[in-house]
């Protein structure tokens, strides 16, 4: 099921960056870079990592075959594993339209590492601050595209 679910990814994969390549400008009319510069490096990157994805669940598929038993436990532990992560996406998806992109992802990230990635306290606050913030200021500052907007504006 896992291939099934990667082949039509890279479907979709493929689909988006053709739509990226064939609509979307490279370079605007005055030489700077267009609306689909990073719709084409995201596209080019899906389909990389959707391909490695593939060749490694097809080289999975062969080792399991030969040790073909999956443990109950292994399996109730991925159920929990899933649910949490979708009650986090719900409460990414509420976090944002409160507070904005920034502070909700700062917020999501440290939930979300502080739950997956238990014991490694230094590094899931560098992770949760530092790529948020790096985001912010790439897309805020840099290309002048604005982050998603809060409902409750905070100071800072």
């Amino acid at each position: 099921m896992r291939i099934v679910f990667l082949l039509a990814l890279l479907g979709g994969a493929v689909f988006y960056t053709y739509i990226a390549f064939t609509d979307l400008g490279f370079l605007t009319r005055t030489g700077r870079l267009g609306p689909g510069f990073f719709p084409r490096i995201v596209g080019l990157g899906i389909i990389v990592m959707t391909l490695w994805a593939i060749f490694d669940a097809l080289g999975q598929r062969r080792t399991a075959a030969a040790a073909d038993h999956v443990t109950d436990e292994l399996e109730d532990a991925r159920w929990r594993d899933f649910l949490l992560l979708v009650a986090l996406v719900i409460g990414y998806a509420v976090l944002i339209r409160l507070f904005g992109g920034w502070i909700s992802t700062i917020l999501y990230l440290g939930v979300a590492l502080s739950l997956l990635n238990p014991g490694q306290l230094k590094q899931n606050l560098l992770v949760a601050t530092l790529f948020p913030s790096g985001v912010y200021l790439l897309f805020d500052r840099v290309l002048n595209a604005n982050m998603p907007p809060a409902l409750i504006n905070l100071p800072f």
